[in-house]
């Protein structure tokens, strides 16, 4: 059977991308909203199925692999569409998602930040989380966040910096790892089934939690002056 390259599909959203903003998610409810596996031939593609946070109606992005050789045989996804742009400008300073490990392997989950001149071309920029995620086989539904300012990231090719200034493709995958690209270094196989849900650009975290503490804070003074 003639298997498709995902190369000029990945060119052609490149042409069409839009810049990330704050606040901007994918809920999944129409389709895997040009999330990709990076394999042409991978027999799992990502796909949508129901179940996810929000209750058994909820839509979430199911990624597979198989653990083998080849195509399918790592966790991988990545979008060149939605999530590309200058992620500095936009003030985004973090990415949230919800995960569900279904087994039966644990993952370690990072991003990767590619920054290219030009479609099919090597990256001039490429950083991906310094630290993993740990999702553990077996876990229920988990909201984690990813801190994605150039101190939380490592930088492979370039600079951490100029690769979130100019994202052109953000991927999600498992290594426990802290590296990337060729044989020798690239993502471990892993056998697994993974949900993801509700991928979010929020502030970085620590301005959030300004944010909670001035309208607590608000809050509390008109609630005093109600009182008095």
């Amino acid at each position: 059977m003639r298997t498709r390259s995902v190369l000029p599909l990945i060119g052609s959203l490149c042409l069409t991308a839009s810049a990330a903003t704050i606040g901007q998610i994918d809920t999944f409810t129409t389709g895997t909203q040009n999330w990709i596996a990076p394999d042409p031939g991978n027999p799992n593609p990502p796909a949508t199925a129901l179940g996810g946070p929000g209750g058994a109606l909820d839509s979430y992005l199911q990624l597979v692999a198989n653990g083998e050789v080849g195509p399918g045989s790592r966790l991988t996804v990545l979008n060149p569409a939605q999530w590309t742009g200058d992620f500095l400008a936009a003030g985004i300073g973090a990415i949230a998602m919800d995960v569900r490990n279904f087994g039966p392997s644990d993952v370690f989950l990072r991003l990767l930040f590619e920054h290219m001149t030009a479609p099919f071309t090597p990256p001039v920029d490429l950083a991906l989380s310094g630290n993993f995620i740990l999702v553990p086989a077996g876990t229920d539904w988990t909201h984690i966040v990813f801190p994605i300012d150039p101190g939380n990231l490592l930088a492979l090719i370039g600079t951490s910096s100029g690769a979130l200034s100019g994202v052109t493709t953000m991927r999600i995958f498992s290594n426990p790892a802290p590296v990337f690209g060729g044989p020798e270094n690239g993502p471990p196989a892993i056998q697994v089934q993974l949900g993801v849900d509700n991928i979010q650009a929020v502030p970085e975290p620590r301005t959030i939690l300004l944010i909670g503490a001035g309208l607590i804070g608000v809050l509390l003074r008109r609630r005093w002056t109600m009182l008095t």
